[in-house]
């Protein structure tokens, strides 16, 4: 039904006891989502909400085209970190990015079979081979996503983080300098806060749904648990707070937490005489629901020293 070593990564992700852990999954019968959802309500997970572990290699790389107003963030996966750090493969992946901002593919199988426009007469897919030949590990272009508009693009901690942001603001200001900072500014502040929606009205209702759930039977399973009146009405606060931490518009500015992004906005607005919002963003972790080889250092060096 399950094994130690779910137990192991349930215990990662959630911070609980490894017997509440084994019991977690027990209960939901060997259901990983479920088993974190009954450590929540128990209030055993001290880490519920933590972001997907970083289960892969490679980097997020960006393009910006500034004069087109063209954006594009894309993840490119390697077996090892060893390669993931290479000036090589970061210069692969770099030119991977432009190749999308400038062809604009639909997807990565439309992306494969586009001329290269960095290796005259090979497909994109050609040079892809080219570079699992040379550096002796597959190489796997996992995603992106291209913008045109007022956009910026910020990569943090060396290809682990990438952040766009498109910005809804008249086109006449595309170049203006102070508009160009607070478009960085939020597109840092995405990275460090890792926000999921745009606003409110984008939170799908059956994961508003399941949040009330989760909050509805931690009361419960209180020691002393409160009338179910009670509940809901704590209901309306609780929800409140899950809204500021998920919605980019509602959350609190990481550089002066006492500015909501919706305030930075309305601020940049009144500055630069008109009006100024966020149209849309993506934010990649690099690696995020991927599983990740089991390997050990000296088993990565000999296939380096084997390649």
């Amino acid at each position: 039904m399950f094994t130690a070593k779910d137990v192991m990564a349930l215990r990662e992700l959630t911070q609980a006891g490894m017997m509440d852990c084994k019991k977690a999954l027990t209960e939901c019968d060997g259901d990983f989502d479920k088993a974190k959802d009954y450590l929540r309500e128990k209030g055993l997970a001290a880490a519920a909400k933590k972001a997907s572990r970083i289960a892969a290699e490679g980097i997020v790389s960006s393009y910006l085209c500034t004069e087109c107003g063209v954006g594009v963030i894309i993840e490119v996966n390697c077996e090892t970190d060893f390669v993931a750090k290479t000036d090589e493969f970061h210069a692969y992946v770099d030119k991977l990015a432009e190749q999308v901002g400038k062809s604009n593919p639909a997807d990565v199988d439309a992306l494969m079979a586009q001329d290269a426009f960095y290796a005259p007469g090979l497909k994109v897919s050609d040079t892809l081979n080219e570079m699992v030949a040379k550096i002796g590990e597959k190489i796997s272009i996992r995603r992106f996503t291209r913008f045109e508009g007022v956009v910026d693009t910020y990569i943090h901690l060396g290809g682990r983080i990438g952040v766009m942001v498109d910005l809804d603001a008249p086109a006449s200001l595309k170049d203006n300098a102070e508009l160009k900072l607070v478009a960085h500014d939020i597109a840092m502040h995405i990275a460090a806060a890792r926000p999921t929606y745009l606003n409110r009205e984008e939170v799908p209702e059956a994961e508003l749904e399941h949040e009330k759930e989760i909050n509805r039977n931690m009361a419960l399973n209180e020691e002393k648990p409160k009338p179910a009146a009670v509940i809901e009405k704590m209901l309306v606060g609780r929800i409140e707070k899950f809204y500021k931490e998920i919605c980019l518009l509602e959350q609190l500015f990481v550089k002066d937490t006492s500015l909501s992004i919706t305030q930075v906005l309305e601020k940049a607005s009144k500055d630069l005489g008109a009006k100024i919002t966020v149209k849309r963003f993506v934010r990649y972790e690099m690696g995020e629901g991927l599983q990740k080889r089991e390997n050990n250092f000296a088993e990565e060096v000999m296939c380096q020293t084997k390649g």
